[in-house]
């Protein structure tokens, strides 16, 4: 069974993002499969694995939005064992669209589901917020890790 794992916190700034990638990277480098998912719409973990939004064709909006399966909108991240899925400045207008979709709370759960058993570990890169995107992420995984400044 695969570890489904949303990173998310509603404040900017403490480090979800660099959480999400160096996680994902150290565990794909010790030999676990890992794909990344980039919920975003800043699109920093996909710009962090060189894939900056607006050079990316298909991602996670499409998979949202469009229904596009999500195994279409995967991409190998140079690391082997690593896979993402990228986001982009198109994803910031998912959170109004999704609004009278149906389902609206279970979009990535579902597109995630045959996924299951693929990979070791999938992370959910959530956004500084508490919409839609981050609710998604938060129904779709399993367990959450909330990273928080010391301060």
């Amino acid at each position: 069974m695969t570890r489904m794992v949303a990173i998310a916190n509603q404040k900017g700034g403490v480090g979800k993002t660099t959480t999400a990638v160096n996680l994902s990277a150290a565990l794909a480098l010790n030999e676990k499969t890992v794909l990344l998912v980039d919920l975003d719409p800043q699109g920093n973990a996909s710009s962090g694995l060189g894939f900056p939004g607006v050079k990316t064709a298909k991602g996670i909006y499409d998979v949202l939005i469009g229904g596009l399966p999500v195994e279409q909108a995967i991409i190998g991240a140079g690391i082997a064992g690593l896979s993402l899925v990228p986001s982009g400045p198109r994803l910031a207008g998912a959170e109004v669209e999704l609004v009278d979709a149906d389902r609206r709370e279970y979009r990535l759960k579902d597109a995630l589901a045959p996924l299951d058993g693929r990979y070791d570990y999938i992370f959910i890169d959530a956004p500084p917020s508490l919409g839609l995107l981050t609710i998604n992420a938060l129904t779709a995984a399993r367990s959450v890790l909330v990273p928080v400044q010391c301060e």
